[in-house]
């Protein structure tokens, strides 16, 4: 794993604001009734602060940590979460928080180092709980476009962290007594000017026009259009998630 804290995002903060999807509520209350409190909950990787500001609607408190200045200045401000520029030392007390999460950042970490401090602050009987997400679905003739152009057209500039998403974080080690957490999933309605934002949000679309320019992107962008129909209009799209949570051994 990394020795700190992979920045693939703090170029296009702003834009990962805009057009990343957000979390399913009812994933926040399974966390929530799995935990033994909600007095205190710390969202490591927060990013925007996506799943900072679900967490504030079950738990009193939330800290939300980033190694990222441009993410946590560009997430939306909530009077329960508590928004920190670092990578894993959180300040806490011991002992002083019922759940931590990880949503989408588990592989840009240093695992060794967060679950050592996840360890430190997690009460007896706290909740560790992590979780990504990978390609979406559409309809067939779009999906095998977006498919092929993950796989392929920027399948090199996929930093070799992103294979632990590919496999739905199953080949991480967790020391956790595991759960068995009931299927959930993330779905968004997207015209196709957002659909496009959010893949231009992918760290390997970032690397591969840095070094090779708009081209392929844009190539791209031409070909889902063909099958989108109406830009205008909105498609459902669709986020399997692979979670993974329990108590930390």
């Amino acid at each position: 794993m990394n020795a700190g804290f992979t920045d693939h995002f703090s170029s296009h903060a702003q834009a990962y604001a805009r057009y990343r999807p957000r979390y399913p509520a009812v994933l926040f209350h399974y966390l929530a009734m799995r935990s033994p409190g909600t007095q205190l909950a710390w969202d490591c990787g927060t990013g925007n602060g996506q799943a900072a500001l679900a967490l504030a609607d079950r738990f009193a408190r939330v800290l939300a940590t980033d190694p990222s200045a441009a993410q946590i200045a560009s997430a939306q401000r909530h009077p329960r979460v508590e928004y920190r520029v670092a990578t894993y030392d959180t300040g806490l007390a011991a002992g002083s928080a019922q759940l931590v999460t990880a949503a989408q950042a588990l592989h840009w970490m240093d695992v060794d180092a967060f679950l050592q401090e996840a360890r430190r602050v997690l009460q007896p009987g706290g909740l560790l709980a992590v979780w990504c997400y990978s390609l979406c679905r559409i309809t067939p003739p779009i999906d095998e476009l977006v498919e092929y152009f993950y796989r392929v057209t920027v399948g090199a500039y996929w930093p070799p962290e992103r294979r632990l998403v590919n496999e739905g974080y199953r080949t991480v080690a967790l020391p956790i007594d595991e759960l068995a957490v009931p299927p959930f999933e993330m779905m968004t309605d997207m015209t196709m000017p957002q659909f496009v934002g959010y893949v231009e949000t992918w760290s390997a679309v970032q690397r591969c026009i840095a070094a090779r320019g708009r081209d392929s992107f844009d190539a791209f962008v031409r070909t889902i259009a063909g099958r989108w129909g109406v830009p205008s209009s909105a498609r459902r799209v669709t986020f399997p998630l692979y979670i993974r949570a329990g108590e930390l051994r």
